[in-house]
């Protein structure tokens, strides 16, 4: 029927016809085409070898756990723990190997298993515990995530540098990790379509119940499908680790949702059946395209996650009108089709470099800006006192005559890497960095480095690279001023609890410690309870009403920042400010309406803005080749309510 029905519309259009349903049974591949000749159109920088390579590095991640995730959408299943597990799989290889000298195989082995293991699980409970899979995976997401916060304590695990060598290039130029996704696609498409469970897999999603009347093991199967998911977000997760040089806890957050994307894009269906690992690649590619050609337009950090989410609308409802045409469907055993799919692919990266060399004319005869192009890249822009750095720096880029561009990586390191790339290759004059992690962020300013960009480090350090000045104030002296703010206004002794930042960032490490070296000289101070809020002022609330459940007698409060000393206000009550002192850290506006209003007692204030404007200036100093100091120190500073009223932040 469909035959008869193309050859009539055929011969009713010509060619026309023809090209509609060649873009129809190819609605991804159109969607990639058109992305990379707009933004090859709209930036001189996106169609550069080094930039196409840095979309391919950036793609790498979410594309190997898009394969995986493949198998369990073509089954009519969902998997939303692949990223806690890739988390959870590079912690233990880093664990294992440098912590418990497990000999380095051995680890990558145990790395694996891990993954096996976490798949494993969720197919018990889905196939033989009759759990919804989406209820079943959501469980091991928060399980998996909390094992990685166990097993490294919440810090970062510094990774072997035998498998860091994964993270690397070969010859100088080829990144190793876009090598690695080549090779797990090709792996996945021979699951897809060359074995019995690949078979399986498009039976199931096709039709559970007749996939088990007809003889297959549906259950045994199902187990083997999250089990593969299982091992190529193992996978993902050492080559996530290998590029940031250490395996973080918190990695992946979120990554199972692109994964997801990446799938539905490449013309996967959620009802199951439909599938292939070529689609999933392309899905993959279109958000890395993305996401790197919105930063190099300098798109605001927050309208890029709209027109991300609207692009993925888009080519789901493009999808549905595809199927509703009578488009082929993707499924990766169709036969009589691979050839016509070399051919189609074929075709479509010559029209692609047609049209891409075209629109190259209009960059040709561009010249450099007159203005200084410098880049900031800060850990997150949900937070009063990233938003108060942005703000001094833009006033100082303003007045100085500079071009700043800044993105927010929203407390991911692994996406903070891909915009420091993404700066790079653009060409930017100089750069300021705000690691989300210092470890994390080394190798990008490494390659910042060797592009003989200069680097401005800004509130945090970046460790194993070199950086042309950090302008910070002292987090450790910090929080012994909080402690011994708190400590002093209490007379010496009395019960407190402490809000921790985020597990596994620099900041909240450093302000820990900082509090334990001031309350040590004051032992009449009883810490009853040190519980995380993740810098977050709902998760304060939340935190502080149950710790009060517990020690309703709390006499004071310090909290590693000020948004999570507010939700300890809220949860407080009247008590703020009278029966309970609340100590904040960060100095932001809000923080500081508190103090004059009494319910906060005292923040310790960082002068963000400051922190924002000395480093826009020392990033030109640097470019310019003038003379730098090594650490530029912005002293802290206690606010009361008594002198409130002459800081400025």
């Amino acid at each position: 029927m469909a035959a008869d029905t193309l050859k009539s519309t055929t011969g009713a259009g010509g060619g026309a016809a023809a090209v509609r349903r060649l873009l129809l049974d190819n609605g991804a591949l159109t969607a990639l085409i058109v992305l990379v000749v707009a933004m090859s159109a709209l930036s001189g920088d996106f169609l550069t070898t080094d930039n196409l390579l840095n979309v391919g590095v950036q793609a790498a991640v979410t594309a190997i756990l898009a394969f995986g995730v493949t198998f369990v959408i073509v089954s009519a299943g969902i998997d939303l723990s692949v990223g806690s597990v890739a988390a959870l799989s590079a912690t233990v290889l880093a664990w294992s190997a440098t912590q418990q000298g497990v000999p380095v195989a051995i680890a990558v082995a145990l790395a694996v298993v891990t993954g096996v293991v976490c798949g494993l699980v969720n197919g018990f409970l889905i196939a033989y515990g009759k759990l919804p899979p989406f209820i079943a995976t959501l469980a091991m997401l928060s399980v998996a995530r909390g094992l990685s916060l166990v097993i490294s304590e919440g810090s970062p695990i510094a990774f072997p540098d035998s498998v860091s060598h994964l993270g690397d290039t070969l010859g100088g130029w080829l990144p190793v990790p876009v090598l690695v996704m080549i090779v797990m696609g090709l792996v996945a498409a021979f699951v897809l379509g060359r074995t019995y469970i690949g078979r399986s897999m498009y039976a199931i999603g096709g039709n559970e119940e007749a996939a088990r009347l007809s003889g297959l093991r549906v259950k045994k199967q199902k187990l083997a499908i999250y089990a593969l998911s299982g091992v190529f977000a193992a996978a993902a997760g050492v080559v996530l680790a290998s590029r940031l040089s250490s395996a973080q806890p918190q990695a992946a957050d979120g990554y199972e949702l692109d994964a997801i994307a990446a799938v539905v894009i490449g013309g996967a269906s959620l009802a199951g059946g439909t599938g292939k690992a070529s689609g999933t690649l392309i899905g993959a590619l279109i958000l890395a395209v993305l996401r790197n050609g919105l930063n190099l337009l300098s798109v605001s950090a927050f309208w890029q996650q709209v027109v991300i989410g609207v692009v993925i609308a888009l080519a789901v409802l493009l999808d549905t009108v595809r199927r509703k045409a009578g488009a082929t469907p993707v499924t990766a055993g169709a036969g009589g089709g691979k050839g016509r799919q070399a051919a189609t692919y074929g075709l479509a990266a010559v029209v692609t470099a047609a049209i891409v060399g075209a629109t190259s004319f209009l960059h040709g005869g561009s010249s450099a800006t007159a203005k200084p192009r410098v880049g900031l890249a800060l850990s997150t822009l949900n937070n009063p006192f990233f938003v108060q750095i942005q703000s001094g720096a833009k006033a100082e880029a303003k007045k100085l005559g500079v071009d700043l561009t800044v993105t927010d990586a929203q407390n991911d390191a692994s996406q903070q890497a891909n915009q420091l790339q993404n700066f790079t290759s653009s060409g930017v004059d100089s750069i300021v960095v705000n690691p989300v992690d210092s470890d994390a962020a080394g190798p990008s300013v490494r390659a910042a480095d060797k592009a003989d960009i200069p680097v401005i480090a800004v509130d945090r350090g970046v460790n194993k690279a070199t950086t042309d000045a950090l302008v910070a104030s002292d987090n450790v002296a910090g929080g012994e001023l909080a402690a011994k703010t708190v400590a002093e206004k209490l007379g010496g002794a009395g019960k407190i609890v402490i809000l921790q930042g985020q597990a596994g960032t620099s900041a909240a490490r450093e302000r820990a410690e900082g509090f334990a070296k001031g309350l040590k000289a004051y032992p009449g101070i009883q810490v009853l309870a040190q519980q995380p809020a993740d810098f977050d002022r709902t998760k304060g609330l939340d935190v502080m009403s149950n710790l009060l459940q517990a020690h309703p007698d709390v006499q004071g409060v310090i909290a590693a920042n000020d948004e999570m000393a507010l939700g300890a206000i809220k949860a407080l009550g009247s008590k703020a400010g009278k029966s309970v002192q609340v100590v904040g850290f960060d100095g932001t506006p809000d923080g500081l309406k508190a103090v004059e209003q009494g319910t906060l007692y005292a923040s310790v204030a960082q002068q963000p803005s400051q922190l924002g404007r000395i480093a826009v200036d020392n990033a030109l100093k640097a470019l310019r080749g003038e003379k730098v100091e090594q650490t530029v120190k912005v002293p802290v500073k206690v606010v009361t309510k008594e002198n409130v009223a002459g800081f400025s932040g």
